[in-house]
């Protein structure tokens, strides 16, 4: 009975893989069909094969039609700060190809980098921003942070960087010497 579920399972999975691509021809829908109808077969033919993506990874993913997406820069330096102080910087983008752009998400590489974008789809041809700030709080030195765009653009992922150096501010000061 177990097996059974599974190999329901399976092939549900692969019949939606087959379904949400929607590139393939014939062949493609007769394989999905085929996985339905035989799904002990399926089982057998793609188990090897087969490997599973969570809920979130599957959200992030865009499906149909791809476009392009074209920044004026995809790194901005905010010199040198602060510890504490925050860097907001605009980086400017285009969608360059023949479909919507469809941003489903923008993510910093910590929480101390936050990305706001649009959540609406960027007509062929249009503008847009994505808003990205660098909280210094905690941060000295060096930063470097990447935000990872994601997008139905080919890649589907894309990155943009904020760099800088941080100052610290306060604390101790150097045991003086004599």
């Amino acid at each position: 009975m177990i097996n059974r579920i599974k190999s329901f399972l399976l092939a549900f999975v692969v019949l939606s893989f087959f379904v949400a691509c929607n590139e393939g021809g014939s062949d493609v829908k007769d394989a999905a069909r085929d996985a339905l109808e035989n799904p002990a077969a399926a089982s057998d033919a793609s188990a090897t094969n087969f490997q599973p993506t969570t809920p979130a990874d599957e959200a992030q993913v865009p499906t149909g039609p791809t476009t392009a997406i074209e920044y004026e820069k995809t790194e901005f330096d905010f010199g040198t700060i602060d510890e504490g102080e925050l860097v907001n910087h605009v980086f400017k983008f285009k969608n360059t190809g023949k479909e919507p752009l469809i941003i489903s998400n923008a993510k910093g590489s910590c929480g101390c980098t936050v990305p706001q974008w649009p959540r609406e789809p960027i007509a062929p041809g249009a503008s847009g921003e994505i808003k990205v700030e660098f909280n210094s709080k905690g941060k000295t030195g060096l930063q470097t942070k990447k935000v990872t765009i994601t997008a139905n653009t080919n890649p589907t992922q894309t990155f943009l960087t904020i760099s800088g150096t941080v100052n610290k501010v306060g604390g101790e000061e150097p045991a003086k010497t004599n």
